[in-house]
């Protein structure tokens, strides 16, 4: 249908609204040829419709909600405002170029001219920036919103692309996936923004907002029972971290996409940066040495062993803690920092539910450190992980521990062929490590398997690891008795010949044992 003049058109374009331009052309004159392919092009690129309501002359419920997360990302202070460096921040970002004083100002003073609560101690409000949108819109600057929303990883469709949320990254056989020290820099930085009142930890309103840039909240209530807590049991910044790390290590894929939910892309280029993929677990074996960080353990036990302890135990929690945690709320895994020889290491305890019926695979052993837990009190229960041990771990070069949990209680002789103690002799094991947190958790069992699983070539670590620490422990004892028996020589002598004999049977045991090895 033809028409001489734009008359018959008008009509047309107010009862369709999504008609975004009319335009009279004419290619025998050449007449606004060039505005026909700008505003064709212009259709395609920066469509109306998605953002901006012509009807209600607002922007679209999609678009004030992909405005509005992209304000919180970049309000960098948590202040709902967007202030003089947060906004020229966020103009880099988009569009490549601060901008310039005046322009700002101008800015500013058209927003408060027509919003009332759009500036704030001199700072741009939501409500403003979202007013800024909409009139950048109605003059028919629809690229300046769509460079925004599409810099910020949306689509034409306002949702966040596949490739920003979840860029791949190859992870081969018997690597692991870590957090690189700028992953962790910035999860530092979005837990200090959220926790509003400095006390270290995430309050729920301040976790909540936390996660107000994504979908939901991806941490259940067992998160409070897999890391440290504060005395309200609420996520501090050690717990928090810890989350991320066992994220990363299980399912890298959802840190990714969390970490451009939270605006990763804000402060660095994107997600791969924060994620650090290990060598292969057989390199680490050969070399003798491994950079990794993180060390998974399996927690393995009959019912009733005392596996659930023994995981909150990790977490400096005792049996009158662990009383009260609601069952439902209970993890299969807690996680937290140990030193391995100065070297601050994240062990992850994982409690495998498996029974002796069941055949796992060689990939679903695939830990760094077994632990193989069995109640003193229970005459059956070690006949369980002994066999669990020949079925699974004898031919791997997986380190293992045997631990005796519930130790405070009288040890009852075990329904097996050997005791504990002449099955680990016998497969040249470390001897089993008694447990017991009724009150005090003693940490060192956590430290010695996170030694193992960091130098699996030690066999007899554990064993070390004890005649060192004895060492120490008498070290300690000459030095006190020299501040006690200083004015009488002659007893202080005889005491120190004593230590120093213990002492060096300890070093003389220290190096047969490595001469083993």
């Amino acid at each position: 249908m033809e028409y001489t003049n734009m008359e018959g058109i008008l009509p047309i374009m107010n009862d369709f609204a999504e008609i975004e331009t009319c335009i009279e052309c004419s290619a025998k004159t050449m007449k606004n040829i060039s505005e026909l392919f700008y505003y064709a092009q212009k259709a395609v690129l920066h469509p109306t419709a998605p953002v901006y309501n012509a009807e209600e002359k607002e922007l679209t419920a999609a678009c004030k909600k992909g405005l509005t997360r992209l304000f919180r990302i970049c309000d960098m202070d948590n202040d709902n405002l967007l202030n003089d460096f947060e906004v020229n921040l966020f103009q880099r970002k988009c569009f490549n170029a601060p901008l310039h004083p005046q322009a700002l100002e101008d800015v500013k003073a058209i927003v408060k001219r027509n919003i009332s609560d759009g500036i704030v101690n001199d700072s741009l409000t939501l409500k403003g920036f979202l007013f800024l949108h909409t009139l950048f819109i109605q003059r028919g600057r629809h690229e300046t919103t769509w460079t925004v929303l599409r810099t910020f990883g949306y689509d034409d469709n306002l949702m966040l692309t596949k490739e920003f949320l979840s860029p791949k990254i190859p992870v081969p056989v018997g690597c692991t996936t870590e957090l690189t020290p700028q992953g962790y820099e910035f999860l530092i930085t979005i837990f200090e923004k959220y926790d509003e009142d400095k006390d270290g930890s995430l309050s729920p309103t301040e976790m909540q907002n936390l996660f107000s840039t994504s979908p939901v909240n991806p941490w259940g209530p067992d998160v409070n029972n897999t890391v440290c807590t504060n005395s309200g049991n609420w996520i501090n910044l050690n717990g928090y971290l810890a989350q991320w790390t066992l994220t990363t290590l299980l399912d890298h894929p959802r840190t990714i996409e969390y970490l451009a939910y939270l605006g990763y892309h804000y402060y660095f280029d994107n997600q791969l940066s924060a994620i650090q993929v290990t060598r292969d677990k057989k390199i680490d074996l050969e070399k003798k040495q491994t950079s990794r960080n993180v060390f998974q353990c399996y927690v393995i036990g009959s019912k009733s062993s005392g596996k659930t302890s023994f995981l909150q135990g990790h977490l400096g929690r005792n049996l009158r803690y662990v009383a009260t945690i609601n069952k439902e709320h209970f993890s299969s895994f807690t996680i937290n920092t140990v030193q391995v020889y100065g070297q601050e290491k994240y062990l992850l305890l994982h409690e495998v539910d498996v029974s002796l019926g069941d055949m796992l695979t060689p990939t679903e052993i695939n830990c760094d450190v077994a632990c193989l837990i069995y109640d003193v009190t229970n005459p059956k229960s070690f006949e369980y992980v002994a066999k669990m041990f020949l079925r699974y771990f004898v031919d791997t070069r997986i380190p293992t521990l045997f631990v005796a949990c519930k130790s405070e209680h009288q040890e009852v002789s075990q329904d097996f062929e050997m005791t504990p103690a002449q099955f680990c002799t016998k497969f040249k094991l470390p001897p089993p490590q008694y447990f017991t947190c009724i009150d005090k958790v003693n940490k060192d069992i956590y430290v010695k398997l996170a030694t193992m699983a960091a130098y699996p070539n030690l066999k007899r670590l554990v064993h070390m690891l004890l005649v060192h620490q004895r060492s120490l422990w008498l070290e300690e004892k000459l030095r006190y008795l020299k501040n006690v028996y200083a004015k009488d020589k002659k007893l202080l002598m005889k005491v120190a010949i004593g230590l120093a004999v213990a002492t060096g049977f300890g070093i003389i045991t220290y190096k047969l044992i490595r001469a083993s090895r």
